[in-house]
């Protein structure tokens, strides 16, 4: 394959020619100035401006990075992600990363790799914002343990000069945090500016509007990219969605339009990854407090935490995973996991199943690959199935790590369970003692029964609920309990 540069790239393709369609885009430092309603699109470049005749366009429109609005006495110590190329590869100082997305993660990675000390300050009470708050705690936990400095619910009122190069992060808790390099991964708005300047309509969300086939207001318009709004297909609202697969999509979307095709966009669903410091974070479709701000309680959530391979084999690694769904049709709507390993192959299984409206009796039927060192003959999707589908059946009435009341919590470990971790208030029958003891257990008020991860909670709830008990399984167990509650 030979090597070429992108501009000696496209010189050849419009050397070579498609009938009807010519580049413009070799031209060095060229870039649109206005769509005008004569179907003529002006072009400014270094040399000089031009016009180009077109029946139709479409305009990969991408995002801008949000500017800072907070007051500075020093910009060059200031920097945002797109001028951060190779800049920390010689720096022996503090750094502060204001932004806990992914650009901001990736940032802090690489900087403590550097052997840099990190501080990490995100306006948000958690990174990672698309997660329910539980999910992200352990992400959290884990930039704490590669010594990175964590300041969640912290807005930045002001940058300080300190010195001849230094800065100091004034915070709105009054804290400050000294750094020779601060960089700004605020996150992005749309580019709407040509969009703006050719009269096509904008969204709820600022994006540019398109239908399912990516035409903007103008008909001979087409829009793609970061830029649009689109369908969430799961909670039915506009949004704006910055991810490569999407863009990808609507592009030959778009381009099967302009030829005829009656081609559309499904829309999206916010399936995303990232990872860090060897682990992976990944989530696809809804997360619970994305439901609740839009009104719904017509759902339910379980937490387990499978492994990613069988159990005897070795190397076996955790995976912690959420599974949100309708009642009472148990339709998927959303999905989140972290791990070592086998996280990505169990969140793009299930966003395969949202994208066709599956539910959860599709996943705990779903036939997937099996052999001891890639999965369990029950895989972890499969298991997240079954559970959820037991909750809809009835066969396993749930309690969750966050709710309040007069519950009884009965825990079913063993003694040396409990001293390893106590959970407060709970009365404690080991699972092999539970039916010679059934009179220990108040029958005046509900029971909510917990172990390490769910499954002896499972059996202990069965026996309750055979004896006549009002009992609940409290999902994912201590496991959950510690994840909902560890500190931020």
């Amino acid at each position: 394959m030979p090597s070429w540069t992108l501009e000696e790239a496209m010189r050849l393709t419009a050397e070579i020619g498609f009938d009807g369609i010519e580049l413009a885009a070799w031209r060095p430092h060229a870039w649109p100035r206005d769509l005008d309603a004569t179907r003529r699109q002006e072009m400014n470049s270094l040399a000089r401006q031009y016009h180009l005749a077109y029946s139709a366009i479409c305009m990969v429109q991408v995002n801008h990075n949000i500017a800072s609005p907070i007051e500075t006495e020093r910009r060059d110590s200031l920097v945002y992600i797109q001028e951060c190329i190779d800049l920390a590869a010689d720096l022996e100082c503090p750094t502060v990363v204001v932004g806990g997305g992914f650009i901001g993660l990736e940032m802090v990675e690489n900087l403590a790799h550097q052997g840099l000390d990190v501080t990490l300050i995100e306006l948000a009470d958690q990174i990672l914002t698309p997660l329910d708050v539980e999910m992200a705690r352990p992400v959290e936990d884990l930039l704490r343990r590669h010594n990175v400095t964590l300041a969640l619910g912290e807005g930045v009122t002001r940058f300080e000069q300190d010195g001849e190069r230094a800065l100091r992060v004034h915070t709105k808790s009054g804290a400050i945090h000294p750094a020779d390099l601060v960089i700004l991964a605020l996150g992005v708005r749309p580019d709407t500016a040509l969009a703006t300047t050719a009269g096509l309509s904008l969204g709820s969300r600022g994006g540019i509007k398109v239908d399912a086939q990516m035409r903007t207001s103008d008909p001979d318009i087409f829009a793609v990219g970061d830029a649009v709004e689109v369908r969430d297909v799961v909670t039915g609202t506009d949004t704006l969605l910055a991810l490569a697969g999407p863009a990808n999509r609507q592009g030959r979307i778009a381009a099967d339009a302009v030829a005829g095709r009656p081609s559309q966009f499904r829309g999206v669903q916010g399936t995303a990854i990232i990872g860090l410091f060897g682990t992976t974070v990944a989530w696809t479709g809804a997360s619970e407090k994305a439901l609740r701000r839009l009104g719904r309680d017509d759902f339910e959530k379980i937490y387990l935490y499978p492994n990613q391979h069988a159990r005897y084999y070795p190397g076996a690694k955790m995976i912690s995973m959420k599974l949100i769904f309708a009642k009472p049709d148990g339709r998927i709507l959303g999905a989140q996991a972290y791990g070592e390993e086998g996280v990505d192959r169990r969140i793009d299984v299930i966003a395969a199943l949202i994208q066709k409206q599956g539910t959860v009796y599709d996943l705990e039927e779903a036939e997937l690959c099996y052999a001891p060192q890639y999965g369990s003959a029950k895989d972890a999707a499969n298991f997240a199935g079954m559970i959820a589908a037991n909750v809809l059946r009835g066969d396993m009435p749930v309690a969750h790590w966050d709710e309040t009341g007069e519950s009884l919590l009965l825990d079913v470990r063993e003694p040396s369970e409990i001293a390893a971790y106590a959970v407060p208030g709970a009365l404690n029958i080991p699972l092999k003692q539970l039916r010679a003891r059934l009179s220990e257990v108040p029958r005046d008020r509900p029971v909510n029964v917990i172990c390490r991860s769910g499954q002896r909670a499972y059996i202990a709830t069965r026996i309750l609920l055979q004896n006549g008990f009002d009992a609940r399984n409290l999902t994912g167990g201590v496991l959950a309990v510690q994840q909902g509650g560890s500190s931020s």
